[in-house]
């Protein structure tokens, strides 16, 4: 996988439009998302100069780097070019397996000092730009980040605590399905993602998706209620237990989205680096 470096802010002039050019996106004013995620967004999709704040949770690896990506992967797909700031661990190999375009791929893993003029240039030229919050960010610099999308038409999606966004999604609660009895591997994993925000998105909604899925997140149907007397409560529990289990198999070791090691080229620790995955 090939790559190359750009180090200091400067540098990344070359690599977004001049931020005098007005919003491109004309009347396309919506990024897709996977479907099972439009119901979470008050317009079904990421739109242009909104901010979509996710939500880390606790503990702090409680799903959110996931739905990260699969926020991203139709967005991607659809053509669109994504940057993530501040997230070392974001992992290359995992992107590619949910279908985000390396080769449109920006990462900027040490920020340092200057992350509020990362994320800005970055705002400038990128379609969406994920970025971990910094402790010290203060609400102005935030503000002015947040105006600064509304502007140029791109989709700010902070990765943490963040005051104002117009939605903000969260992971709350997850389970690990695949692992038999003393055996088995870690394939997928059903999760509940909460969403709250203001004016179209004020009304608080939930739904369960499987993360990473088949393909694509797919929602996990609620139970039907069952009429009470319809069937004997012992012929249930039979038919349960007469129901043939399939045997856990794999074609090979399946991980975690979230916790894939990064596979981006050599990244130097020096503030400012952004690695562009993709040809050189």
């Amino acid at each position: 996988m090939a790559g190359r470096m750009v180090v200091g802010t400067a540098a990344l002039a070359g690599l977004v439009r001049p931020a005098s050019a007005p919003d491109p996106a004309g009347g396309h004013r919506l990024l897709p998302v996977a479907p099972e995620l439009t119901g979470l967004l008050p317009h079904r999709g990421l739109r242009r100069g909104s901010t979509i704040a996710v939500s880390t949770g606790q503990p702090r690896h409680s799903g959110g780097t996931s739905l990260v990506l699969a926020l991203l992967a139709e967005a991607s797909r659809a053509g669109s070019w994504c940057a993530v700031v501040g997230v070392p661990t974001f992992g290359a190999g995992a992107a590619a397996e949910v279908g985000i375009a390396l080769d449109r791929l920006a990462l900027v893993p040490h920020p340092g000092p200057e992350w509020p003029t990362v994320v800005a240039a970055l705002i400038d030229g990128v379609d969406v730009v994920v970025t971990a919050v910094p402790h010290s960010v203060s609400a102005s610099v935030a503000d002015r980040l947040a105006a600064r999308a509304r502007q140029r038409g791109c989709v700010l999606v902070p990765y943490g605590r963040w005051t104002g966004a117009d939605v903000t999604l969260q992971v709350t609660r997850g389970v690990w399905e695949g692992l038999g009895p003393g055996r088995g591997r870690l394939r997928r994993r059903e999760v509940t993602v909460s969403a709250r925000g203001r004016g179209a998105a004020a009304r608080p909604k939930e739904v369960k998706v499987w993360l990473p899925g088949d393909a694509l997140t797919r929602v996990i149907p609620r139970p039907t209620p069952t009429v009470v007397g319809a069937v004997p409560a012992r012929a249930r529990a039979a038919a349960v237990r007469s129901r043939p289990v399939p045997p856990v198999t794999s074609s090979g070791p399946v991980r975690p989205v979230a916790s894939v090691a990064s596979s981006v080229p050599a990244v130097g620790s020096r503030p400012g680096a952004l690695t562009v995955v993709g040809p050189a």
